[in-house]
């Protein structure tokens, strides 16, 4: 239950800011809920290898140990990839304030 929570808070986040600067939304909310799963994914299998090359036993059965491990690396990766799609679009927005500004310090440089 928790976990469908913050799948709804993730993709809630993503949308607003897609949202806020006029990209698909909807594009954007299920991206960044792919994300959350490649984050939990990529620390899985990193955690697979390191157990495998170091011969560390981990109980693989226990899922709250998992849980714990995978919540936190997905929401991380998720908040990364929030803050760098936001860092782009931020530096890729135009501010105009109305259509009369447009040329305006062009006429007063003269």
């Amino acid at each position: 239950m928790f976990g469908l929570i913050l799948i709804y808070w993730v993709g809630k986040y993503f949308y607003q800011l897609a949202e806020k600067y006029s990209q698909n939304k909807w594009l954007y909310a299920i991206l960044g809920i792919v994300v959350y799963y490649a984050g939990q994914a990529i620390i899985g299998f990193t955690i697979g290898l390191v157990t495998v090359f170091f011969d560390i036993s981990i109980d693989w059965d226990n899922k709250i140990m998992m849980a714990l491990i995978g919540v936190p690396a997905g929401a991380l990766s998720a908040y990364f990839f929030y803050i760098l799609l936001e860092k782009k679009w931020k530096n890729e927005e135009v501010k105009v304030d109305s259509i009369q500004d447009i040329g305006k310090e062009i006429e007063d440089q003269h």
